[in-house]
C-alpha cells in the first residue's frame, strides 16, 4: 500500500514542479520587473533539489537495496542528498532575493558572497564527515542542517517582505501581509516531519508531499490569489482605461472619481460636479488609493499614465 502511495506522491511532485515553473515563467514574462526571474530560479533550483536529493534517496533505497549492504546503502543516500544540497543553497538565495524585491530592496554583492561562503563551508564540513568513519551520522547532520537553515531562510524572507516598502510596489500591501506569515508557516510544516523522522516511511511521505506542495505556494498565490495585481500584462504594451479599471477592480463611482482627479479637480469640485458629499469623495479616494497601492493624487495620475499610456 505504501509503495503505491509513493507512486502517487511522485506524480503529485512532478505536477507541482511543473506548475510552479510554468506559473513563475508566466509571471516573469508578464512583468516589467526582473523580480520574477528570482522566483523562477527559486522554483527551478528547489525542485531540482527535490528530485535529485530527496527522490534520489527513495530511488536508491527502492532499486538498489538488494545489491548492497546496509552500510553501503546509507553511504549512497548520504552522498546523493549531499550532491543535491548546492541546488538547495542557490534556491534559498533566490528566495531571499525575491523576498527583498517584494519590498523594493536589493541584496548587496557582499551579502550574496557571505551567504554562499557560509553555506558552502557548512556543506564542505558535512561532506567531510560523510566520507569518514565516525560516530556522527551524516544523515542526521544533513537533516538538522536542512531544518535549521530552512527556518532561518524562511524567517529572513518573511522579515524582508514585511519591511516597509521602498519604491513602487509590485504587489498590494494586503498581499504582502498574507505572504509574510504564510511563507514562514509553510516552512515550519515542511520541517515538522523531519523533526520526528527516525526511518518511518509514512513521515517520509508526508515530508515529500509538503515539500513539493509548499514550495509552489508563491507562484500560485501571485498568479491567482492576489487582491490587486501589480503586474502588467506585457512589457511595453499599453492598455485601455477600461482594462485599467478591471485590473484594479475599480467600481463605477470610483471610475468617475479617478477621471475627475486626472482632470485636475479638487475633492470639493468633484463633489459638486457628481452631486455627492465631500466625505463620500474622500471615502472613494481612500479606497482607490488602497486598490491601486498609491498614496497621493500625483502617484495615482502617474500610475494611470504609465498603465494606459
Amino acid at each position: 500500500m505504501l509503495k503505491y502511495l509513493f507512486y502517487i506522491i511522485f506524480i503529485v511532485s512532478v505536477a507541482m514542479a511543473a506548475l510552479g515553473i510554468i506559473l513563475s515563467s508566466r509571471l516573469k514574462n508578464r512583468s516589467k520587473s526582473d523580480l520574477f526571474s528570482s522566483l523562477l530560479y527559486f522554483q527551478v533550483f528547489i525542485f531540482t533539489f527535490g528530485f535529485y536529493g530527496i527522490w534520489g534517496q527513495v530511488i536508491i533505497k527502492t532499486f538498489l537495496a538488494d545489491f548492497f549492504t546496509l552500510d553501503q546503502m546509507s553511504k549512497f543516500t548520504d552522498i546523493s542528498i549531499l550532491l543535491g544540497l548546492p541546488f538547495l543553497v542557490f534556491a534559498w538565495l533566490m528566495l531571499i532575493r525575491f523576498s527583498a524585491g517584494l519590498s523594493g530592496r536589493k541584496n548587496s554583492n557582499r551579502f550574496i558572497f557571505l551567504f554562499l561562503f557560509v553555506n558552502f563551508t557548512l556543506l564542505a564540513t558535512v561532506g567531510y564527515f560523510t566520507t569518514r568513519e565516525n560516530t556522527l551520522k551524516p544523515a542526521s547532520l544533513i537533516r538538522e542542517y536542512y531544518i535549521i537553515m530552512n527556518l532561518v531562510i524562511s524567517f529572513i524572507g518573511a522579515y524582508l517582505i514585511h519591511l516597509p516598502l521602498k519604491g513602487r510596489a509590485i504587489i498590494h500591501d494586503y498581499d504582502r501581509k498574507i505572504i509574510t506569515p504564510s511563507l514562514f508557516m509553510i516552512m515550519i510544516v515542511q520541517c515538522l516531519p523531519l523533526v520526528f523522522y527516525n526511518g518511518q516511511e509514512w513521515l517520509a511521505v508526508i515530508f515529500i508531499f509538503t515539500f513539493f506542495t509548499g514550495n509552489v505556494f508563491l507562484p500560485v498565490y501571485l498568479s491567482y490569489g492576489t487582491l490587486v495585481s501589480g503586474l502588467s500584462s506585457e512589457p511595453g504594451v499599453e492598455i485601455s482605461l477600461d482594462d485599467f479599471y478591471r485590473k484594479f477592480e475599480v467600481s463605477l463611482r470610483e471610475r468617475d472619481i479617478i477621471r475627475e482627479i486626472c482632470n485636475g479637480l479638487s475633492n470639493k469640485e468633484i463633489s459638486e460636479k457628481l452631486f455627492i458629499s465631500l466625505q463620500t469623495v474622500k471615502d472613494h479616494t481612500h479606497r482607490i488609493y488602497i486598490k491601486t497601492n498609491v498614496k497621493s493624487r500625483v502617484q495615482l495620475i502617474t500610475l494611470v499614465k504609465e498603465e494606459v499610456g
